[in-house]
C-alpha cells in the first residue's frame, strides 16, 4: 500500500495542463519475478516515474513503454520474457527468470473512474478491495485496461463492461476476496476467443499500535513507517520526542477518549516497561481482534500475567495464546533497540503474511506462492 500512496500522492501534485502521465502495472506474472502481480509505477513524458515494475531491469524498457501510451492515447500490453538464453532479451543477467506482462495505461484526470482514481478511494481503507482489470483480449482489444472495481453484486452487474462473463468473473473475484490472492484468470467468450482478468486484491496497510513512551519504541516507529505501515502510539504526547509526529504517528494519551482504531490487519506491541501497565493493556488487547499482540520481556513474564488471570478466573485460552508473541521477535541475536525493533518487524510481517519467519534457503518450492 505504501507504493500505491506514494503514486497517488504524486498523480495529485501533476500540472496536466504541462505533463502527461501513464500507470505501468504487472498484470500476470508466470515463474520468478522481482514484483508481483500489481506492482505499479506512474510514470510522466518528462521520464520521471514513481514506484517500480521490477528490480530495476525493466524500468527503463518500461518508461519508453509508458510513453508511447502517452503519445497514443491507447492502452497497451508488454510482456518480458526473461527465461530464454538471449542476451538481446531485457532482464537478463539482471535476476528475473520469469515471464511478465507490463499493462500501460494512459492517464485521463477528467476521467473519475482511471485507475489512479479508484487507488486513491481506496489507499486509507481498513478493509480489503477487488479491483478487476483486463489484461488481454484478442477478439476484442477495445477493452484492454477496462477497470472494474467491485463494491457490491448490484454495482458489478452495472459497471462489469462485458456481461456475458459477468457472473463467472466476479465468483472467480469473491474468491479471491475471501482469500486475500490476487490472481490473473483467462476467460473463454461465448463468441470465441478469450479473455484475461486480473483479479487484484487490494488489502489494508498494516496498522502497528505501540503502547509505550520509553526510547525503544523509535526504532520501531520508523521501521514500521519505512514499511509503510499505519502508526499509533499511546503514550503521553507531552513526553513523546517530536519526530513521532514527523512520521505521521497518532499519538494517544493513555488516560484520553480515544483509543486506538483495531482491526485483523493491526498489530499491537506491549512496550511500557511496568508489569502493572503492559498486564492492563493485555487484557484489553485479548478483547480486540487483532492477531498480533507482542510483548516485550521474559517469557516468564508473560507466565506471570496468565497464571494471574488464571487464578482470578479468566485463563487465556489456547487460541489467544497463540497471538500472543513473548518475548516479541525473531531469533536473530538481537541486542540493541534498533536490533530487537527489526526482529519484532519482521516477526509481524512474518504473521500477517502466513509464514514462519525462518530463513528462506530453508524454504521448500518457490518464495512466492503461485
Amino acid at each position: 500500500m505504501k507504493e500505491i500512496r506514494h503514486i497517488v500522492e504524486a498523480f495529485d501534485r501533476i500540472d496536466f495542463s504541462r505533463n502527461q502521465a501513464a500507470l505501468a502495472m504487472v498484470a500476470r506474472v508466470e515463474g520468478s519475478s522481482y514484483r508481483r502481480t500489481g506492482a505499479r509505477m506512474l510514470v510522466f513524458d518528462n521520464g520521471v516515474y514513481v514506484g517500480g515494475i521490477s528490480g530495476g531491469c525493466l524500468e527503463g524498457d518500461a518508461l519508453r513503454r509508458a510513453q508511447k501510451a502517452i503519445a497514443s492515447r491507447q492502452p497497451s500490453m508488454v510482456t518480458y520474457d526473461t527465461t530464454r538464453d538471449d542476451h538481446d532479451q531485457i532482464g537478463i543477467g539482471l535476476g528475473c527468470n520469469g515471464i511478465i506482462d507490463v499493462l500501460f495505461t494512459p492517464l485521463d484526470p477528467a476521467n473519475p473512474a482511471n485507475p489512479v482514481a479508484l487507488l486513491r478511494e481506496r489507499a486509507h481503507s481498513r478493509q480489503p478491495h477487488l479491483i478487476a482489470t483486463i489484461t488481454g483480449c484478442e477478439t476484442r482489444p477495445e477493452m484492454l485496461g477496462r477497470v472494474t472495481p467491485y463494491e457490491s453484486a448490484a454495482q458489478w452487474e452495472r459497471d462489469f463492461p462485458v456481461p456475458e462473463l459477468s457472473a463467472a468473473v466476479l465468483a472467480d473475484g469473491l474468491e479471491a476476496l475471501r482469500t486475500g490472492r490476487t490472481q490473473t484468470l483467462l476467460y473463454a467468450l461465448p463468441a470465441g476467443g478469450e479473455m484475461r482478468v486480473c483479479l487484484e486484491v487490494l488489502m489494508p496497510a498494516l496498522h502497528l499500535v505501540l503502547y509505550g513512551g520509553n526510547n525503544d519504541i523509535y526504532p520501531l516507529a520508523r521501521i514500521g513507517r519505512e514499511l509503510g505501515w499505519d502508526l499509533t502510539v499511546v503514550a503521553n504526547p507531552l513526553k513523546t520526542d517530536k519526530s513521532l509526529f514527523a512520521l505521521g504517528a497518532k499519538v494517544l494519551h493513555p488516560k484520553g477518549e480515544e483509543k486506538p482504531q483495531i482491526d485483523g490487519y493491526t498489530a499491537l506491541v506491549l512496550m511500557a516497561h511496568d508489569y502493572r501497565t503492559d498486564f492492563n493493556n493485555l487484557q484489553n488487547a485479548l478483547r480486540s481482534g487483532t492477531p498480533y499482540i507482542g510483548l516485550l520481556g521474559p517469557r516468564k513474564r508473560a507466565q506471570k500475567m496468565f497464571d494471574t488471570l488464571e487464578t482470578a478466573g479468566n485463563p487465556v485460552p489456547e487460541e489467544d495464546r497463540r497471538r500472543i508473541f513473548s518475548p516479541a521477535g525473531l531469533d536473530i541475536g538481537a541486542v540493541t533497540p534498533e536490533e530487537i525493533a527489526l526482529s519484532i518487524a519482521a516477526e509481524i510481517r512474518a504473521c500477517f503474511a502466513g509464514r514462519p519467519g525462518a530463513s528462506l534457503r530453508l524454504r521448500q518450492g518457490t518464495i512466492h506462492e503461485t
